[in-house]
């Protein structure tokens, strides 16, 4: 994708990122940073926070209207310990994709004018080599409609914008 002009900071960025996220879950933030190395494990794709709460990485598709392109959003899901220990067991199993979508929590903050925190997802196991896709569950959440419906291009600038400069 070419570049655009900000309409925020009114600069020009050279390229427009089709693929935004957190680096990890929103309770990992919450820790402070001198207890993280004792109470957490957090890896590009999976994270344990105080051995009872458990997360994957996964990725939320947004289409983009009128063409073959999504946006993405790389974010994290809760999931039960039975359900974490099953997506762990098969992490690098072919055929994994043939798993039922795992319930969870949305656990990113996202910038939505209202929170995308502990949004209902239904989290689809993907092809070794694949992140997870994430499902939006919560039908009323412009997130889900997003997701559902696709977005424009001016919608996609408008998401980079808002992640850019908050």
């Amino acid at each position: 994708m070419n570049g655009f002009n900000c309409r925020t900071c009114g600069e020009y960025h050279s390229e427009m990122p089709m693929c935004l996220g957190a680096d990890a879950p929103a309770l990992w933030y919450t820790l402070p940073e001198a207890e993280r190395a004792s109470r957490a494990l957090l890896s590009s794709d999976q994270c344990v926070i105080d051995n009872e709460h458990f997360f994957v990485r996964g990725r939320i598709l947004l289409p983009i209207v009128e063409s073959d392109d999504s946006f993405i959003w790389l974010a994290w899901v809760s999931l039960s310990a039975k359900n974490f220990k099953r997506m762990s067991e098969l992490w690098d199993t072919d055929g994994r994709e043939a798993e039922h979508p795992y319930f969870g929590w949305l656990q990113s903050a996202l910038p939505y004018a209202e929170s995308t925190l502990s949004l209902k997802t239904a989290v689809h196991t993907m092809p070794l080599g694949e992140r997870p896709e994430i499902e939006i569950k919560s039908e009323e959440h412009q997130l889900a409609t997003e997701q559902i419906r696709g977005i424009s291009m001016a919608r996609v600038q408008e998401i980079v914008e808002r992640a850019l400069h908050g």
